[in-house]
């Protein structure tokens, strides 16, 4: 093994998304994987989408772990997950089909995950349509319901389902009881009795994956194993430090990974972050940097379509003063710089280094969202390369422009370039 990849060897690596989600973490956690033995799933729901392309395959993974795609790696859903037993018992089906092996010694589902039920779906979309113009853009799953829930301590969680007289008891007053809410709202109240054989089936498929997780993990890392901890959507999302309100319900930064998982920060060796070269977000929102040219280049390159809901992703300029934020809130130590190929017929490329509002320079992102929505970017130039970039085969062979502008992205940001990548394939990976 060279230098390159020794560094990789680490008891335990976070890796978060240091914009707005969507930046690939799926491709770099499979490219990781390789170096770990564990890989931990450790918040959100399946409202996230990591797209793992294999040779001619492409996976689409919702709440398992990309490292499902590795032969002998074992995957684990953690206590901070919200699950939809039906969602995951489907998406368990499809990789098998698809000739994956998912059996309880590669899954671990952990015991104190709180579980997303048709109830938290149908309050999400409720709640939407209620917002009107001020909706956040979710992605209708149930999943801020179900954290709402979890918050509230009235939820139901994944060891629920070890009794299933009790569970089916518990599940049928839950549904109920949000049944008044739903007419409150104007809404169809949900059938009680087919919920209950629904998910009544799925927990009986799910049993044997249910562990208590946290036991596991740290006997694993008694054992020397390496982990690699799966963050999902990205740092902007993040229900503290994002842009609220138009956030996931979770703590999406590397903290997260802690809460989430129940390793504690002293057990925490690395945290790698991914960004885009350039920015992107879905749903409602501020994004400084948003621009009609770069967004309509990509969507005509069938690019920047949600792996979730395939709706249109807002696309603008690469934005250091965010992912400057990300640095500072996610202790990021290495870059994972993702799409740089997306860039490759572009004469000038933009990078924003500064807002400016209301006569007033920003060099870090303001909370008032207010503020922030008036913000206008200050951009620096640099040259494009103008030409393909999908057949380098390692970082000294990218054009000079090009290492030039993925350099100085990583410079803004403050912390050091561990990989550029130029597509989707896993041969496409390029470490520095």
């Amino acid at each position: 093994m060279d230098a390159k990849e020794q560094r990789y060897i680490m008891a335990t690596t976070i890796l978060v998304g240091a914009q707005w989600g969507d930046e690939g973490k799926g491709k770099i956690i499979d490219v990781l994987t390789d170096r770990n033995d564990i890989v931990v799933r450790y918040a959100g729901g399946n409202n996230a989408g990591h797209t793992v392309e294999v040779g001619d395959q492409k996976f689409v993974l919702h709440l398992i772990p990309s490292g499902i795609l590795h032969p002998g790696k074992v995957c684990v859903i953690g206590n901070g997950v919200v699950v939809d037993p039906v969602a995951l018992v489907a998406e368990m089906d499809g990789l098998v089909k698809r000739g994956i092996k998912v059996g309880s010694d590669r899954l671990l589902l952990s015991e104190t995950a709180h579980m997303v039920l048709p109830y938290h779906r149908e309050l999400d979309a409720q709640r939407e349509v209620l917002k009107g113009k001020q909706k956040i853009g979710t992605t209708k799953r149930g999943i801020g319901p179900a954290y709402g829930d979890k918050a509230a301590r009235i939820g139901l969680r994944m060891i629920d389902m070890a009794k299933p007289k009790e569970f089916s008891e518990k599940l049928a007053r839950k549904v109920k009881e949000n049944n008044e809410i739903l007419r409150a709202l104007g809404a169809k109240p949900l059938p009680v009795a087919a919920i209950s054989q629904e998910y009544l089936a799925a927990a009986k498929r799910l049993r044997p994956f249910v562990a208590n997780t946290v036991v596991y993990l740290h006997n694993a890392m008694k054992a020397g194993k390496n982990i690699l901890f799966e963050g999902a959507q990205g740092t902007f999302l993040d229900i503290d430090h994002g842009t609220y309100p138009y956030v996931t319900s979770s703590n999406t930064t590397a903290g997260g990974a802690c809460t989430g998982s129940g390793v504690p920060p002293n057990k925490m060796n690395t945290v790698i972050a991914v960004m885009k070269a350039y920015t992107t977000r879905v749903g409602e929102g501020p994004l400084p940097t948003e621009n009609a040219m770069i967004s309509d280049l990509l969507h005509g390159l069938g690019r920047e379509f949600g792996a979730t809901t395939g709706r249109p992703r807002r696309v603008g300029w690469f934005d250091a003063v965010a992912t400057r934020h990300a640095a500072m809130v996610n202790g990021i130590d290495e870059l994972a710089v993702t799409n740089l190929d997306g860039l490759d017929t572009l004469e000038r490329i933009k990078i924003c280094v500064a807002y400016r509002a209301g006569g007033k320079t920003y060099e870090t992102m303001p909370n008032d969202l207010a503020v922030l929505a008036k913000c206008k970017p200050v951009y620096i130039e640099m040259d494009g390369w103008k030409q393909p970039l999908h057949e380098v085969k390692t970082y000294g062979e990218l054009p000079a422009k090009a290492r030039a502008y993925v350099e100085k992205i990583a410079e803004l940001t403050g912390a050091k370039l561990a990989i550029a990548s130029i597509g989707p394939r896993r041969e496409q990976t390029l470490t520095t």
